[in-house]
């Protein structure tokens, strides 16, 4: 069982004129969320591996690439090449997801699978026991500031379920519409990460928002064991 609440807080709510001021002031975290969107898998347009440098340049905090994309197998080692330390491809447009976690972990980084909303748990059954991190969407990606789908802890109690039928214990990150006030109720239900977008970068104090998350997920962590 996990012993702490890791927070990752997610650039794409980043003032990008002041990037570099931006990832100073969540440096007690503990990843970066690094959002690649297409335009064709989600109907926005993000960051390219060009910026990640610029990124790993930022920070010395691990940084945690999501590739929302619809072809992921033809670009993920532009990103690892690019310095990405855990990187995360959806499963919904994966054609070769074994062979992809193989090479990731071949060049010594960490890999995860993300599944949308609307994608149920047991797609990840053949697949689960090679990855480092499984990803569940809270919202539908795309954009920031969304708010939290209740339906995201039944996924999460499946996603329990699954693991403990593989004898596996990968980290279970949660990306959209997390922030302190719900915190304690994801970790319990069963996350390790906590991606905070709009939660900790609209927020006055980003360094607080990081600490008063993670503080309500060590809550979480309390309750799992009643």
């Amino acid at each position: 069982m996990a012993t702490t609440v890791r927070i990752s807080p997610s650039i794409l709510a980043a003032d990008f004129l002041h990037l570099g001021a931006e990832l100073k002031s969540v440096s007690n975290a503990d990843f970066i969320h690094y959002d690649v969107m297409d335009g064709d898998f989600v109907p926005n347009i993000s960051f390219g591996p060009g910026i990640l440098r610029t990124v790993k340049r930022g920070t010395d905090l691990p940084v945690d690439v999501h590739m929302m994309v619809s072809n992921p197998d033809e670009v993920f080692r532009d990103y690892l090449d690019a310095g990405a330390d855990i990187l995360t491809f959806h499963l919904e447009t994966a054609k070769h997801a074994h062979r992809m976690v193989d090479e990731i972990h071949k060049q010594g980084r960490r890999a995860a699978v993300a599944i949308n909303p609307g994608t149920a748990v047991s797609a990840l059954d053949a697949i689960i026991d090679y990855l480092d991190m499984v990803l569940i969407m809270s919202v539908n990606p795309g954009f920031s500031g969304q708010r939290f789908i209740e339906h995201t802890y039944t996924q999460l109690n499946k996603l329990s379920a699954l693991c403990q039928s593989h004898s596996v214990r990968p980290l279970v990150e949660i990306d959209g519409g997390v922030s302190a006030a719900n915190a304690a109720q994801v970790v319990a239900a069963g996350a390790d990460v906590l991606v905070g977008g709009s939660a900790v970068f609209d927020s006055e104090d980003h360094a607080k928002a990081v600490d008063d998350m993670r503080q309500a997920g060590i809550r979480g962590l309390e309750m799992r064991g009643q």
